[in-house]
């Protein structure tokens, strides 16, 4: 059995995989990632071992973990599916790595835009020939909402609702509809233009805000919360077969 681990900047991610299907999934805090894995450890046989780390971790969790499993820990140099073009590869999110890694796994011989929504909102473009040359990075919805209270003297700090106000008839409904209306329009513009110059482009959607987006964006999407650990996981697997 596969797995995958996935420190994010707010919670820590675990699946289990049988080969290429998910077996079970859960989500934690970070200051229960040595008990978590230990407990998972005990459970299960656990052939191989993935790491995706955005975060600040102390070394000594680190060392624990590599303690418990035979590990990859994803950086730049991991062997990947595709041909990374990005021009300061040390900078690249390994996050993103996973998301590319994910798209060619399950999308091949595809133009592919990967949009990942959650603290910020990741946009990644792997073509045809599996050439991925980057994307591009954006506050995601949380960060927005903190951001117009904090950088301001008089505006409420709010929490996203599940429907967009039609019109801003009051400070709450005009922040509402700026950000949600503001996103949604964002990633729309973005779709439209990698249209211009990929006709035929498959469009996947994932992260923390995955089905509020989903349900408010017009373009045709595959939606998938798990896509970034399927692509860890896509990853594991290649290095075991080469």
């Amino acid at each position: 059995m596969n797995l995958v681990i996935d420190i994010g900047n707010t919670q820590v991610k675990t699946a289990l995989f049988k080969e290429n299907k998910l077996f079970k999934k859960e989500t934690f805090s970070k200051n229960e990632i040595v008990k978590s894995l230990k407990n998972i450890s005990k459970e299960y046989t656990i052939s191989k071992a993935i790491l995706s780390n955005v975060s600040n971790i102390d070394e000594w969790i680190l060392n624990k973990i590599k303690e418990l499993f035979e590990i990859i820990q994803l950086n730049y140099n991991t062997k990947v599916p595709f041909n990374n073009f990005y021009k300061t590869p040390q900078t690249l999110g390994v996050d993103r790595i996973a998301l590319v890694a994910a798209a060619v796994n399950q999308f091949p011989n595809k133009n592919v835009l990967i949009f990942d929504a959650g603290s910020c909102i990741t946009y990644d473009f792997v073509n045809t020939k599996k050439d991925y040359f980057g994307g591009a990075i954006s506050p995601g919805i949380a960060m927005r909402y903190e951001s117009i209270h904090k950088l301001t003297a008089n505006l409420p700090k709010l929490s996203a609702i599940d429907k967009i106000p039609k019109i801003g008839n009051s400070t709450k409904k005009a922040i509402h509809l700026g950000i949600l209306n503001g996103v949604i329009q964002e990633i729309e513009g973005v779709i439209n233009q990698y249209k211009v110059k990929n006709k035929k482009l498959t469009v996947v959607l994932t992260g923390g805000d995955t089905i509020f987006l989903a349900k408010n964006l017009k373009s045709t999407i595959f939606a998938n919360p798990n896509f970034l650990l399927e692509g860890l996981n896509s990853i594991l697997i290649y290095n075991k077969n080469t």
